[in-house]
């Protein structure tokens, strides 16, 4: 009796032809790493289902937009030519690039299962190598000035981290906490790049250069001689009093000039003298008398 009321408990539950199974995927590994132009697997594995052939599709998640990596059982989008299908599920990519970056979502659609669809996210990291990085060093500093050094780097993923060396010898994040750099006052920060001095010693004179560093390998960028010279304190000030002292010469030279009378206008045996001018706009005409006149004041005067 027993027997019989199982059965029908079986029978009621799970009847012929119902569906039994339920998909399940796994993958062996969820966040790839890998260098640029090399290839990767990214793994999407069936564990369990009834479903003979299902339905296989891949798609990249990146910047919150969603598009087809394989889908209609073909590569989709900028994978094409460069991805297959291993196995069932299983996606493999050949000379990545850094937009391969992204998040990938496996979706296994199986329709005879109880449980049809299930779906595994893979997160993709291409790490790049970094480009020589530009630099910045000055040619010449005075001493007990400031300076600062720069090394910037664009291309490398992750960001790289940056290293400054001065005549091939590592130099510290900070000046104070190594013996060997105790005549100089700096601080560098690996994060920027930025190797800045408080106030420059002679013994920080010489070939400087940077490199830059990540997980996927390193670049520096060409020495660059930093020269640090002395301030001729008395030099200054003796040129400065030469200057002045030819200033107080030219200024000497040109009152005595204008009192001896040389930058005025001499005319006529060194007189300066102007004719009485007549106004602007106004013409004299003399009368028969007044000529008449000034002739026998002329004769007059010559006897």
């Amino acid at each position: 009796m027993a027997e019989v009321v199982s059965s029908l408990i079986l029978l009621f539950f799970f009847p012929s032809g119902c569906l039994t199974g339920a998909v399940n995927l796994k993958s062996s590994n969820r966040n790839p790493v890998v260098q640029e132009f090399e290839s990767v697997e990214l793994s999407c594995i069936i564990t369990d289902s009834q479903t003979n052939d299902p339905r296989i599709e891949w798609k990249k998640i990146q910047d919150e937009q969603t598009s087809y990596v394989f889908f209609d059982n073909k590569i989709q989008g900028d994978l094409t030519g460069r991805a297959e299908l291993l196995g069932k599920t299983s996606l493999k990519i050949w000379n990545v690039t850094r937009t391969d970056s992204a998040l990938y979502r496996c979706e296994v659609v199986a329709r005879n299962d109880r449980k049809e669809i299930d779906e595994i996210v893979i997160e993709l990291t291409v790490q790049v190598k970094p480009v020589p990085p530009a630099c910045r060093v000055p040619r010449a500093v005075p001493v007990g000035k400031a300076a600062t050094l720069s090394c910037q780097e664009g291309e490398g993923y992750p960001r790289p981290h940056y290293s400054w060396y001065r005549n091939d010898v590592p130099l510290p994040t900070d000046s104070r906490a190594n013996p060997r750099f105790r005549n100089s006052s700096f601080l560098l920060n690996p994060e920027t790049g930025t190797l800045v001095f408080n106030a420059v010693h002679k013994e920080d004179s010489g070939q400087y250069y940077c490199i830059a560093s990540n997980d996927a390998g390193s670049a520096r960028c060409e020495e660059q001689d930093m020269e640090v010279y002395d301030l001729n304190i008395s030099g200054i000030i003796g040129g400065v009093l030469v200057v002045l002292t030819v200033l107080a010469l030219i200024t000497a030279g040109i009152c005595c000039a204008y009192r001896r009378g040389y930058f005025i206008n001499n005319k006529q045996n060194g007189e300066s003298y102007k004719n009485p001018g007549k106004p602007d706009g106004v013409n004299y005409i003399r009368t028969d008398e007044e000529v008449r006149s000034r002739v026998r004041s002329d004769l007059t005067k010559d006897t």
